[in-house]
């Protein structure tokens, strides 16, 4: 009998054991499913967060300039007005007396009626390509503003103020004036200078050249040979000193292109 009541007591204790171990598992197993559990959400919460700042880190702004003056002139098909951003990728239109005014850091872009250009950026260098009409640009170094026509890049040449107009004549053809301080025209490796009050008439296809001189883009240089280059990418016509340019008041739109 005594033996008997050993046994139970032995067997009880055995199973209180079980228990006792069975919930401490339990309560180890709870515990790490709910570390699981947290790290899950914790990593949920994270992939969120990372998806939603995604955007912000992969776009930063790519705002260039502020429209300073706009008659008749359109920002893409919404209409161009005072105040507005000009952002890396915008088109800016005018109608054939219409005119827009950018400024862009320390330079100016006017483009003048019937014109278009697009905007971008050469680096850290606000820049815009003409694909049609004149656009007049005013820098105040060197590095303040490109301005691309098919394959010619222009910009000013010095860190001394700049004054520059250039007008699409066709895909092939434009005319280029400086009419303060010197400009830089560049076709890939082919760089030549344009000095101050000095105009050319560039052809960008050399094969396409007409020895005969511009015309009816100035007198000056009509008739003269082109001013062409060994391994010219471009041949030009010198077209005679330019005066003041037509329909735009200098001092007033471009006194002062590093002025904010």
């Amino acid at each position: 009998m005594t033996r008997l009541r050993v046994d139970c007591l032995t067997v009880a204790r055995t199973v209180d054991r079980l228990t006792v171990t069975t919930s401490i598992d339990r309560i180890k197993c709870s515990a790490v499913n709910e570390r699981i559990s947290i790290t899950k959400s914790l990593l949920a919460l994270f992939v969120s967060a990372s998806l939603v700042a995604a955007p912000v880190w992969a776009a930063p702004s790519s705002s260039l300039g502020i429209v300073v003056y706009a008659d008749r002139a359109q920002v893409g098909t919404a209409q161009a007005s005072v105040g507005a951003t000009v952002f890396s990728g915008d088109r800016l239109s005018t109608e054939q007396t219409g005119s827009v005014q950018v400024r862009a850091s320390a330079a100016r872009l006017l483009l003048a009626g019937a014109s278009s250009a697009t905007f971008s950026q050469d680096d850290a260098t606000p820049a815009a390509t003409l694909t049609g009409g004149t656009a007049t640009f005013s820098t105040a170094n060197s590095k303040a503003f490109a301005l691309h026509v098919a394959s010619a890049v222009i910009r000013p040449n010095s860190d001394q103020p700049t004054i520059g107009q250039v007008t699409v004549l066709n895909p092939k053809e434009l005319i280029v004036r400086s009419t303060r301080g010197s400009l830089s025209i560049a076709v890939e490796d082919d760089v030549r200078e344009i000095p101050e009050g000095a105009a050319y008439r560039v052809v960008l296809d050399p094969n396409a050249a007409d020895p005969q001189g511009p015309r009816g883009a100035g007198s000056g240089g009509y008739g003269r040979p082109p001013i062409k280059a060994a391994k010219s990418r471009f041949i030009w016509f010198a077209v005679g000193v330019t005066a003041v340019i037509t329909g735009l008041a200098l001092h007033e739109a471009f006194e002062s292109p590093d002025r904010p």
